[in-house]
């Protein structure tokens, strides 16, 4: 992509790039604290991981036109996208925008969509985060709908700086990838990272 600063409160970018649905999405590996990176729910919902076989694995990237910037000291941040594909490297399969989707595969999850057929597939997210010397914060709640399958998730992630480069981390995270059935799984993360060098650390 390329993109162009006109004020620290407006920038506009073009091309390719992660889509700014969700606070987890647009942030680099380097920086998500957990070994498995993204939240269950991020990962269905922005369609990183291939973990919703409807619209495949795309990297939570897509093509379009974005503007962005800070407010209020950086207090708040704003993103305004038209996008328009479906994943990284492939055109739109269809001629709908956001709001439709065009199935890849098939899914249990939705059995009655059908391969080449063009589904509702809306998305939804609230979340804050909270920085401080001593601890940051990540949180969110996400939701989606399916053609008739609604899903929701969330998740909190804390990181304790105890000692320079050294951080101590604990996670919640749920996600229920069809509520009618209940298809839902918990995980429950706790770790420590050591941060050798900028970018590089090590976790367990």
């Amino acid at each position: 992509y390329t993109e162009y600063r006109f004020l620290p409160q407006l920038t506009a970018r073009i091309g390719q790039f992660k889509t700014m649905y969700t606070i987890e999405n647009p942030m680099s590996p380097c920086f998500v604290e957990l070994i498995n990176c993204y939240s269950q729910a991020v990962n269905y919902l922005a369609g990183i991981n291939g973990s919703d076989p409807l619209y495949g694995s795309a990297s939570g990237r897509d093509t379009g036109l974005l503007i962005y910037g800070d407010l209020f000291d950086s207090l708040m941040t704003y993103n305004l996208a038209i996008m328009n594909g479906q994943g990284i490297n492939l055109k739109d399969k269809n001629n709908q925008k956001e709001g439709k989707g065009c199935a890849v595969a098939v899914s249990s999850i939705n059995p009655d969509i059908a391969i080449g057929e063009n589904y509702t597939r809306n998305r939804w997210s609230a979340g804050a985060t909270i920085k401080t010397k001593s601890v940051d914060v990540r949180t969110e709640y996400l939701a989606g709908k399916d053609g008739h399958v609604k899903s929701d998730g969330y998740y909190a992630t804390v990181s304790a700086h105890v000692l320079p480069k050294f951080d101590v981390i604990a996670s919640y995270d749920y996600f229920n990838k069809n509520k009618t059935i209940s298809d839902k799984q918990t995980n429950y993360v706790a770790g420590v990272q050591y941060w050798f060098y900028p970018k590089c650390r090590l976790q367990a």
